[in-house]
């Protein structure tokens, strides 16, 4: 078994399919096949069910992949520190929540692309607890978040600290009387719908409905229509509040200060992007601390 393989592997895997596959690799599909035939053979193991619909990983096969990502993964990184040329460059997988990624990325890839213009930045959005899994998985470099569960292999570091507030529609005079209207939140695994729904069980508001919307943009939409009440950082409220189109209420002292941190595999060599990217925040952090 060799890494060829192992990403050949990973990227059906993925993929689901092995034309898809072998298209995006570059190889003849007979050969991709070929390729996880001997592995199959090697590893005296299935690692793929061959169905009507395609290919599934075995339970075999879903643990090779748990280890060709960390494997690939830290070869890349070898690659990547090993080739250093005292300028930043190549790829950098970040991932971030929405609200952090509205909030706080656009003016900090701005700044990070105008000192290193080749780097190559992308930026992936989802809830905290499946960031801290894809930083795990090797599927990303770092990600921004709020993170209540840690893990020994990810390093985490405080960046930025976010005034969180309630917001509702205009007429809602009391943080009380908002805390009985309906919840508009992200999913599960966001930590502001988490503490809003804590918020409202220690207010005795644990019937009220919740809405689940897709986008921050949808969740300030919906308050200003009316639908109910979030809890969002300060600074995104801020500009509806001033048009008028919400009213602010602040949250008790003990829970007004979220903290958003970076976390990073720890046993790996962080890569000049990377490296770059926290000495980046550590100023950033100066600034706003």
């Amino acid at each position: 078994m060799d890494s060829a393989e192992l990403r050949i592997f990973q990227a059906v895997a993925r993929d689901g399919a092995i034309t898809k596959a072998a298209a995006r690799l570059g190889y003849v599909q007979s050969n991709v096949t070929a390729r996880i035939k001997q592995l199959e053979t090697e590893l005296g193991t299935d690692l793929f069910y061959r169905h009507n619909r395609g290919i599934t990983l075995t339970s075999s096969g879903k643990m090779l992949l748990n280890y060709a990502d960390k494997i690939i993964g830290l070869l890349d990184e070898a690659a990547s520190a090993l080739s250093f040329t005292g300028e930043p460059s190549g790829p950098l997988l970040i991932g971030s929540t929405q609200t952090t990624a509205a909030v706080r990325m656009p003016k900090l890839l701005s700044q990070y692309y105008e000192k290193y213009p080749k780097v190559e930045l992308m930026l992936l959005t989802d809830m905290s607890d499946r960031l801290l899994e894809k930083v795990l998985q090797y599927e990303l470099d770092v990600a921004f978040g709020s993170f209540r569960s840690t893990h020994d292999e990810l390093t985490r570091l405080p960046v930025f600290d976010e005034e969180v507030v309630v917001i509702s529609p205009p007429g809602i005079e009391s943080l009380d009387e908002a805390l009985s209207k309906p919840s508009l939140v992200y999913n599960r695994g966001c930590t502001f719908r988490e503490q809003l729904e804590d918020m409202k069980k220690a207010h005795g508001r644990t019937n009220v409905a919740t809405m689940e919307f897709g986008t921050l943009e949808a969740i300030l939409g919906g308050v200003s229509a009316g639908l109910g009440i979030s809890l969002l950082p300060r600074t995104v409220a801020e500009q509806k509040a001033q048009e008028g189109a919400v009213r602010i209420h602040e949250v008790p002292e003990a829970i007004r200060h979220m903290k958003t941190e970076i976390i990073y595999r720890k046993n790996s060599q962080p890569t000049s992007a990377l490296r770059a990217l926290i000495e980046l925040l550590g100023a950033q952090e100066k600034l706003v601390s």
